[in-house]
């Protein structure tokens, strides 16, 4: 059985955030079968992100063109007036478009979605103990992911420790890039972060991400020097943009001489996952044209770290 640990602050059910979605089975982020609670909003802008719904806070409207089948239901729904029926397919004009959600509301064909909805801490909860069984016989739990969930931290806190005090391992994954009073107040409600690190070279972290990773990286030696709760590194393989030798070096310098050999480093590769949803965002920028790297270059770039003396894996 799963032992109980209470929590000794308030729990306050009704702190609301915005999420946008809850996906059940995971086995990628972190041990055992978990559900994995996607937050909206992240202060990162990484060309490569899988999942650019999450990075406003706001909903976002998805448009799979290929459900679509022209039945015009959208077009007068919309308040704004921004859809019109192009050759037999809806068209948005994002500018006009204020994401109401009324198009998504009279679609048949479910081509139109809203990405994104304002829920209570206590309504996550009861959403994921729904599968407590599943963590319990797997050694399972909660993973809160996104987007980043420090971006919401009281909302973030108050899931943790709702999920704590019912028994259930928790884990975040984050980027690290919040300020440490915050980290430090979810340090005392998680077992496990997965923390992702994306460029060491401040100059090339800021091109690919919008931002430094001084903050990030000070966090994640404050986090080691804590030695609580466990801690996984993540490494997101991005070919021409972060896996050159000269940054794969830095990158397994700093795991050694930072972090020590015995934290767990997960090398993830790129995937394709977010270009197909930048089109159902009708987003207009092109494609990164990345190429994902195969299984012999991955596990030759975990020989690398390995025989640096990183504790290395494959995958998630």
């Amino acid at each position: 059985m799963v032992s109980v640990r209470r929590s000794q602050r308030v729990i306050m059910e009704d702190v609301k955030g915005t999420i946008f979605n809850i996906q059940r089975y995971s086995i990628h982020d972190g041990p055992g079968i978990r559900t994995t609670v996607f937050f909206k909003g992240c202060p990162l802008r990484c060309l490569w992100c899988q999942n650019p719904e999450s990075q406003t806070f706001q909903p976002e409207l998805f448009y799979n063109r290929e459900r679509c089948t022209g039945c015009g239901r959208c077009v007068p729904a919309c308040p704004e007036k921004a859809i019109e029926i192009v050759e037999g397919r809806s068209r948005t004009d994002r500018t006009l478009c204020k994401v109401c959600g009324a198009c998504a509301e009279v679609c048949p064909e479910e081509a139109r979605s809203l990405m994104g909805k304002t829920v209570s801490a206590k309504d996550v909860f009861v959403e994921v103990n729904k599968d407590a069984v599943f963590y319990e016989r797997s050694g399972g739990g909660v993973t809160l992911s996104g987007g980043e969930p420090l971006a919401q931290p009281e909302f973030a806190i108050e899931i943790l420790s709702l999920c704590r005090n019912a028994g259930i391992h928790t884990a975040i994954e984050t980027c690290g890039h919040a300020p440490w009073e915050t980290m430090e107040r979810v340090l005392q409600v998680v077992d496990l972060v997965l923390y992702d690190l994306k460029h060491m070279d401040p100059v090339e972290h800021r091109k690919v991400t919008g931002v430094s990773n001084a903050l990030a990286l000070e966090n994640l030696k404050r986090v080691t020097r804590e030695s609580r709760p466990a801690l996984s590194i993540r490494i997101p393989i991005i070919p021409g943009l972060n896996d050159t030798p000269e940054n794969m070096e830095a990158t397994a310098s700093f795991l050694v001489k930072e972090l020590g050999p015995s934290i767990p480093v997960h090398l993830l590769p790129y995937h394709r996952l977010g270009d197909s949803k930048r089109e159902q965002m009708e987003r207009t920028e092109p494609s990164l044209g990345i190429v994902p790297p195969g299984d012999e270059q991955m596990e030759k770039l975990r020989g690398f770290f390995e025989s640096r003396g990183v504790n290395a894996v494959t995958g998630g």
